[in-house]
């Protein structure tokens, strides 16, 4: 299993507007095999992104997700918001899960070494 967390740098004036593109999203990735769930996380404190976390039964899920037509289609609208609702470059990570405290018997995720798009 993996999470990818999608860090976004979202002007304040453009927050509502960002919120809704997500509220409105297409959804096409919650039919992707091995797609486990998807959150939207809004900022605390003035600065911190937005994060866009999914959870992957494994690499290759998500791997065949960023490959996929449904990934275009479903990031079709992400262009809408001007330059200027973001305030500097997003930062994706994903992480190995080790240890998930709800799924005891959850196998670790192999290493997969170093995270490349294409």
């Amino acid at each position: 299993m993996i999470t990818v967390a999608n860090r976004i740098y979202v002007a304040k004036e453009y927050a509502d507007a960002f919120e809704q593109r997500f509220r409105e999203r297409a959804g096409l990735v919650d039919q992707m095999p091995g797609f486990i769930s998807n959150q939207v996380l809004r900022p605390v404190n003035e600065g911190d992104p937005y994060v866009v976390f999914t959870i992957w039964n494994s690499r290759q899920d998500f791997l065949n997700w960023v490959r996929s037509d449904a990934f275009l289609k479903g990031h079709a609208q992400s262009g809408t918001l001007p330059k200027e609702a973001f305030v500097k470059s997003n930062v994706l990570e994903m992480h190995e899960v080790v240890q998930d405290s709800s799924r005891p018997d959850l196998e670790p995720e192999p290493h997969g070494g170093p995270f490349k798009m294409h």
